[in-house]
């Protein structure tokens, strides 16, 4: 509002400045047509009756200055309207100053060659329709002789009828009108010398008032765009306020425009006037044309005037405009900047974590100048926003109580924030240096254990040898001083500001662990004391116990030890002697050969690669939120937008994949459960297998690797990832940083193995077994997964086809019974290349296309041809002629598969992978079969089958399957009636009993018992060769623990050696692992492949009844068989 006032105060005094310069004139004129209440004619107007010329000024005056009105000879002056005269004579008596005009205006009537009567007529009309006051009249009469005289006797006799306010004076010759008025103020016409022109009078008078006009507009759009100003509300937002100075310019802008175009035409008409002295004393000049050149003068200064009284207010309200725009972007500003300093301190108020090892302190110091450099550019922002609201202050700017406050709460706010990092510092450089006197103590304790065990113990019975032990011994404790901690209380002292009951626990741990190498060392000082001060006899120094130098009374791997890991700068140092200590813990163990020696080594060596694990991971974890924080939230980050490609947009999760979730995990959980082990290496296994699960998350990553990858190469040129890298200080580019993950899950199982390697006798060396095959078997079904996405033209969910077990690409030959001949040849001659997908439920034939692209763009695809339900599948493991042959067939073998391995062991794995998944069929089938049976008996109802087991259509199978199957897979069924056979005598080798079992009537079994049954070669002959199992290895492919006091209890994966084939479809076997024999049901056994050729299947046709149960489960379903395509592709 007082904006407001004040700028209605400017608009008055801008528009009261022509006012007062008319007040100050010596004369006021009815041609300032912009202040007067009536708008008077203009010539433009009347045009077309001045042209008439039958009235006409001069600009000639009287001797007392009255203006003179001419009236020429106008014959018909008498059939002028009286509308028209009226106007001109208006327009006419308007033209002189109020001042002239008040004196009364002189007419001059021209009738010399008119006659009395229109003389008459002329003068009483003139003297009834003056609008203005007259002095004088001047009537020359007619010079004709009779109308001369006619008009004396007639002027007599008449002359009440020209009684007017004024005297009428009639005038004989033109000299006599000389008399009254001066030959300088009459024109030619009259005998005088004034140069007149009519139509070049009419032009100035039309220029002046159309100037004057445009002056009148120009100061009434003026005025109204001032009042619009004047009340403009200040806008609260910076857009909203930047639209309003932009559209007020404009209007300026428009209105500058318009008086320069003023200001041109007015010196434009008074060019045309002439340059004319302004008191009018040259021969030519009358007083009107001074009067018009005055007036145009006048209007020009009124302009000059008006412009810059309007350039005066519009500098103030383009201030005023441009302070508010200046403080609605401070407030913006500010309350972004307050937004973001109130969340860095909330995050750094978070940072209360002083680390539990050196390199944890380290990675949170590095975090710490991190989150000080990227949070730097919020804080300098506001810093410098600080310094533009004191510059606005010092501009005396109109806000200046709204901008005090805002500026010092900002400067609060960075000193709060600058203090805090300077605290935050100062405590971590606290942990920093404890934690380097705690790793140089415990790296002074290794080389010490390291000493100790490179000390031959059968050189020190000499007595030089004793004394340079000894010497080695008194060297490495002179080192004391300048490595270990001296007094623990001290210690707690000088860290209080540090310390918690974590951190104390580590130093307390790290000092019993100085003090019990110390207490070894002194006590092996002192034996080597002895034998190197006499030699009486040999004495056989013991060397220290691992567990002595080590022990922590906190061994558990469940209780986190906190600071206990090594650091990754201390696992650096320790890894260097890492080879050579192994080296000589190996020479060390051929000389003295003592199992303890060797266990202490073997328990450095563990620490060594626990060590390995952990700093790795710590780097990997690291790493891990460095790409997320420095790209991947950068991508979000507004200041960062205009950098990011379109191709970029919203794609995040594409190039990142699920990162963050394979962050959270490894940093909120595995790591942390990874540091509980550090005091029992050997356990770590543990951790691995309880997390598993979790592992399956890099699967998701894997399969979204193509896609990134892609993404990358389509946008690896972006500013954006060249700044963010540039930030970082990265010297590799992003695209490395995104293969980390796939790396690190391939890095496990080596250190697994390490781990394995010198865990064998330990407690945890199954697990770490255990864990190696599954972390191995997570990189194959990442590896299947990434093959599985590649298929192509598959119609169903892959989803429904159950997990994928083995993928592999091989050659393939089609035939079936009731097929062509056509096809018959194609499988002798032509084999095809197919990709085959073995699912618990079906098997997938592909065609594999070409590779195309770089990098993972170069992963093949698979184009989808065929699928079997293995519902309705069986296999022959041998094709005569070539051992990497195996055939699946399909319905009964109407339709046959055979199929070549790259190699034998290929094929073994795959017959070995069908079998098992057969076998969990047929013991869905008999397990369903058994609760039919049940229900029937007890009338219950019948669980819902398992993933495996036949659909619900296959109950006619199932049926049938029951009649003619009735043996059962396990021990159990003999158990329960007769006791298992005696075992064979000791020494008599393999042997099969004289009972021979009938082979089963159906002949779409497995296949035979050797390998010419069933082959391609023995079909063709049309029969089926009956022969014995010969002895051998065998894999067990079902677990079996139940049993009979002589049953042995074995598991799917185990090899055996077959010793007598026994009635009722038992086997006797002995596990060459363990040596133990016992019986096991032959159905669970399977021949393992080796050079001999004569590989088995699971189900001999010389078996018992219960082993050809399996035969027939490939057939168990009936409505699970697919059409057969042509598998050309």
């Amino acid at each position: 509002m007082a904006e407001k006032g004040a700028s209605r105060g400017t608009l008055r005094r801008l528009w009261s400045l022509p006012r007062r310069r008319r007040g100050t004139a010596g004369r006021s004129r009815p041609d300032e047509i912009m202040h007067q209440d009536i708008v008077p004619l203009c010539a433009a107007d009347i045009q077309d009756q001045l042209k008439k010329r039958f009235a006409y000024l001069s600009g000639g005056r009287g001797q007392d200055g009255s203006p003179v009105i001419t009236f020429p000879d106008y014959p018909a002056f008498s059939e002028i309207p009286d509308k028209e005269f009226q106007n001109v004579m208006t327009y006419l008596t308007s033209i002189p100053s109020l001042q002239d005009a008040g004196i009364g205006f002189i007419l001059v009537i021209d009738r010399r060659r008119d006659k009395w009567t229109s003389v008459k007529a002329s003068v009483l009309r003139i003297a009834a329709s003056f609008p203005a006051n007259l002095q004088l009249v001047l009537v020359l009469r007619p010079t004709g002789f009779f109308q001369r005289t006619l008009s004396d006797i007639a002027f007599k006799f008449n002359r009440d009828d020209f009684k007017m306010k004024v005297p009428v004076i009639m005038l004989s010759s033109v000299p006599d009108l000389h008399g009254y008025i001066d030959k300088s103020q009459l024109t030619e016409d009259l005998g005088g010398t004034l140069d007149y022109c009519h139509s070049r009078w009419l032009c100035q008078r039309t220029a002046i008032e159309s100037f004057a006009l445009m002056v009148k507009h120009t100061a009434q759009m003026l005025q109204s765009f001032g009042t619009e100003l004047a009340e403009t509300e200040l806008p609260n937002d910076v857009q909203s306020t930047s639209s309003v100075l932009c559209a007020h310019t404009e209007k300026k802008d428009k209105a500058k425009e318009d008086l320069r175009l003023a200001l041109k035409e007015g010196h434009s008409v008074l060019e045309s006037l002439g340059e004319l002295q302004a008191e009018g004393s040259e021969p030519g000049v009358n007083q009107d044309q001074l009067d018009n050149q005055a007036t145009v003068q006048r209007l020009l200064a009124q302009l000059n005037e008006t412009e810059a009284a309007f350039d005066e207010f519009w500098a103030k309200h383009q201030q005023k405009l441009e302070q508010c725009l200046q403080l609605r972007h401070f407030e913006q500003g500010f309350r972004e900047v307050k937004a973001i300093l109130d969340a860095v301190c909330q995050k750094i108020a978070t940072f209360t974590d002083i680390g539990n090892s050196l390199a944890h302190v380290e990675h949170l110091l590095r975090d710490l100048a991190s989150f000080e450099e990227k949070s730097g550019v919020s804080v300098e922002r506001a810093r410098a926003l600080s310094l533009d609201g004191e510059q606005l202050i010092e501009n005396k700017h109109y806000a200046v109580d709204s901008i005090r406050p805002k500026c010092q709460e900002l400067r609060h706010l960075c000193d709060q924030f600058s203090a805090e990092i300077v605290r935050r510092r100062g405590l971590l450089s606290k942990s920093l240096e404890l934690h380097r006197r705690l790793e140089t103590s415990l790296k002074w304790c290794d080389e010490g254990i390291y000493l100790l065990a490179s000390q031959p113990v059968d050189k020190c019975q000499s007595q030089d040898g004793a004394e340079a032990a000894l010497q080695e011994i008194e060297k490495f404790l002179e080192t004391s001083a300048e490595n270990k901690i001296q007094e623990l209380n001290t210690i707690y002292k000088e860290y209080e500001s540090i310390l918690n009951q974590d951190l104390m626990e580590h130093v307390r741990k790290v000092f019993q662990k100085q003090a019990s190498m110390e207490e070894v060392f002194h006590r092996r000082q002192a034996s080597l004391k002895k034998l190197a001060a006499r030699q009486t006899r040999p004495v056989q120094p013991v060397a220290p116990r691992p567990e002595a130098l080590a022990k922590s009374p906190c061994p558990s791997p469940g209780i986190r030890r906190g600071s206990e890991n090594s650091s990754s700068e201390g696992g650096a140092l320790r890894r260097g002697p890492y080879r050579r200590a192994k080296s000589e813990m190996s020479e060390s163990r051929q000389g003295r050969g003592s199992a303890g020696e060797e266990e202490e080594s073997l328990a450095i060596l563990r620490r060594h690669v626990m060590s390995e694990l952990l700093d790795t991971e710590r780097a990997y974890v690291e790493e891990l939120l460095c790409v997320l924080e420095g790209y991947a939230a950068e991508m979000d980050n507004p200041l960062m937008a205009h950098l990011l490609s379109t191709g970029l947009h919203n794609k995040k999760d594409v190039l990142f994949g699920n990162m963050e979730e394979i962050y959270h995990f490894h940093n909120r959980i595995f790591l942390r459960e990874l540091e509980n082990y550090i005091d029992c290496p050997e356990l770590v296994g543990r951790c691995f297998l309880e997390r598993m699960e979790d592992f399956q998350i890099y699967e998701k990553y894997c399969q979204n690797k193509p896609r990134s990858e892609s993404l990358w190469r389509q946008c690896s040129d972006c500013p954006f990832f060249q700044e963010c890298q540039r930030k970082l200080d990265h010297k590799l580019s992003l695209d490395s940083y995104l293969l980390k993950p796939v790396q690190r899950i391939t890095k496990y199982q080596l250190l697994l193995k390490e781990m394995l390697k010198y865990s064998k006798n330990c407690e945890g060396a199954e697990d770490l077994q255990e864990a190696l095959s599954s972390i191995l078997g997570i990189l194959k079904a990442v590896n299947d997964s990434m093959h599985l996405i590649a298929i192509t033209g598959y119609d169903g969910n892959l989803g429904d086809l159950g997990k994928l077990l083995m993928q592999g690409s091989f050659s393939v030959w089609t035939d079936h019974k009731r097929g062509h001949t056509k096809v018959k040849e194609l499988a002798r001659f032509k084999p095809m290349q197919r990709h085959l997908f073995l699912h618990e439920k079906a098997v997938l034939f592909c065609k594999k296309r070409e590779e195309n692209g770089e990098g993972y763009e170069k992963a093949p695809s698979y184009s989808y041809k065929q699928s079997l339900n293995m519902a309705a599948v069986g296999i022959t493991e041998n094709v005569k002629g070539d051992a990497k042959k195996f055939e699946i067939w399909y319905n009964a073998r109407e339709e046959v598969y055979i199929v070549q391995a790259p190699t034998p062991e290929i094929k073994a794995a795959w017959v070995n992978e069908i079998r098992k998944v057969l076998t969990s069929q047929l013991q869905a089938c008999r397990e369903a079969s058994q609760h039919r049976a049940l229900e029937q008996s007890q009338s219950l109802p019948l669980p819902a089958p398992t993933s495996t087991s036949p659909s619900r259509g296959n109950s006619r199978n199932l049926k049938k399957l029951e009649e003619r199957k009735t043996d059962p897979l396990s021990l159990e069924g003999y158990v329960s009636s007769a006791p298992l056979p005696k075992p064979p005598e000791k020494g008599k080798g393999w042997s099969k009993t004289s009972h021979s079992l009938e082979a089963p009537e159906d002949d779409g079994g497995w296949s035979s018992a050797e390998e010419q049954v069933n082959s391609s070669d023995a079909e063709e002959d049309g029969g089926l060769g009956l022969k014995k199992l010969v002895p051998g290895k065998y894999t067990v492919v079902a677990d079996h623990e139940k049993g009979g006091p002589d049953a042995l209890v074995v598991r799917s994966g185990d090899v055996v050696e077959l010793v007598q084939q026994g009635d009722q479809g038992l086997w006797y076997v002995r596990d060459p692992t363990t040596g133990k024999e016992g019986w096991v049901p032959a159905s669970s056994l399977s021949v393992q492949l080796g050079p001999s050729g004569s590989a088995q299947c699971l189900s001999s046709s010389e078996s018992s009844p219960g082993s050809a149960v399996l035969s027939n489960s490939s057939s168990c379903s009936e409505g699970g068989q697919a059409p057969f395509s042509d598998l050309q592709g």
